[in-house]
């Protein structure tokens, strides 16, 4: 075990470690921990045994986060997706995404090359280039961001320039309907993946179009923001992963996204758990008559009254001065909650007591309605 998560999980017998269960009770790493980790440590955090020169690649997201790569054995996991998406031999993947110290691009390079497709590295920007590229080479599918495609598209329309774009496998961003709808117009079948730079792939789209399904290599578990406790099914809530990568594990991991379980198995005939996909971001953190409110703050409040099912913490204006109101679902009408809003949340706000189901399945604990315009 990594020297990092062998201290995270000192206490911990991993033969013990055989189910959900067991995994739920396992702390959660969050990002700030790990970019923590890596500053004392660099450039890894000591999250894997193995030296920097060890690895094929290194790669440097924002923050600065350090994440390691191989050439071999489809390192993140991408050839599953594109494999799902109908791209292999005969392929010409025009690859968008960037090269340059983030692995975006490397990631589905690997991936490409898992599934025998030819890769063209084309990077982001210079869009002129792109067109003329795509066109002289017979590009079959486009591998990049959402809504870079639209930018090649539109300017090889201009150019009078004629694509070959069939399949379109996409990530880093939100595909609305919209877009997916607009390149389908076009003739070119577009399918989304949700991976990070830390994690590899986490899940992927099929040609059912319901949901996410979770890639076989990690674990997923959707719990409560602000906790390690996972919801019952259904329920949105924080992404955790497991990742089961023997030379960079990671151990329940915090995504920081929202998203929840989507019941059933795929009509595609998949049968690993499926997510809904992208809902929002789980770090609702707020400021409110000038004190943080976190989500770990509303957990904390949540944990002190059994009754309690839920909180919703509610930043508004009324005149020129923040007001907040706490949502507490409960089927009691004891408990001193004002003094433990004041205690855990430090501020004082509208306690309001609502039945049990009644809020929204939205995975917030802290909204904010107040206007910025």
């Amino acid at each position: 075990t990594a020297p990092a998560l062998a201290r995270l999980l000192r206490d911990v017998d991993p033969e013990a470690v055989t189910d959900r269960a067991a995994l739920a009770r396992l702390p959660v790493i969050r990002k700030a921990e790990l970019s923590e980790a890596q500053a004392k440590h660099p450039p890894f955090g000591g999250f894997t045994t193995r030296r920097a020169a060890e690895f094929d690649h290194i790669f440097q997201s924002p923050g600065p986060i350090y994440e390691p790569g191989r050439r071999e054995g489809d390192w993140w996991r991408l050839g599953r997706f594109l494999h799902a998406s109908g791209v292999g031999r005969g392929d010409i993947v025009q690859n968008c995404f960037g090269y340059h110290l983030t692995p975006a691009g490397m990631m589905f390079e690997s991936g490409a090359r898992a599934v025998d497709a030819a890769v063209l590295p084309a990077g982001t920007g210079q869009t002129d280039l792109q067109v003329r590229a795509a066109a002289d080479i017979g590009s079959t599918c486009y591998a990049g961001t959402p809504d870079f495609l639209k930018v090649i598209l539109d300017r090889a329309d201009q150019m009078g320039v004629a694509l070959a774009f069939t399949r379109a496998v996409v990530g880093g961003g939100a595909l609305f309907p919209s877009l997916r709808q607009l390149y389908a117009d076009r003739g070119i079948v577009t399918r989304q993946c949700y991976a990070t730079a830390d994690l590899g792939n986490i899940a992927y789209e099929s040609e059912a179009v319901e949901g996410m399904i979770v890639d076989e290599g990690v674990i997923v578990e959707i719990v409560r923001p602000g906790t390690g406790d996972p919801v019952p099914e259904g329920e949105v809530g924080e992404v955790l992963v497991t990742t089961l990568n023997p030379d960079y594990p990671l151990v329940r991991f915090a995504t920081g996204d929202l998203s929840a379980v989507l019941a059933g198995t795929s009509p595609c005939g998949r049968t690993n758990m499926r997510i809904k996909g992208w809902m929002g971001r789980a770090d609702q953190t707020t400021k409110i008559k000038g004190m943080f409110v976190r989500p770990e703050q509303v957990a904390a409040l949540v944990a002190r009254h059994p009754d309690i099912a839920r909180a919703r913490v509610i930043a508004d204006r009324q005149g020129e001065m923040d007001v907040m109101t706490v949502q507490l679902e409960t089927a009691g009408q004891g408990g001193d909650y004002a003094a433990s809003v004041l205690d855990t949340l430090k501020l004082r706000g509208d306690v309001v007591l609502v039945a049990p189901g009644s809020l929204p399945n939205d995975g917030k604990v802290i909204e904010d309605r107040r206007s910025y315009d």
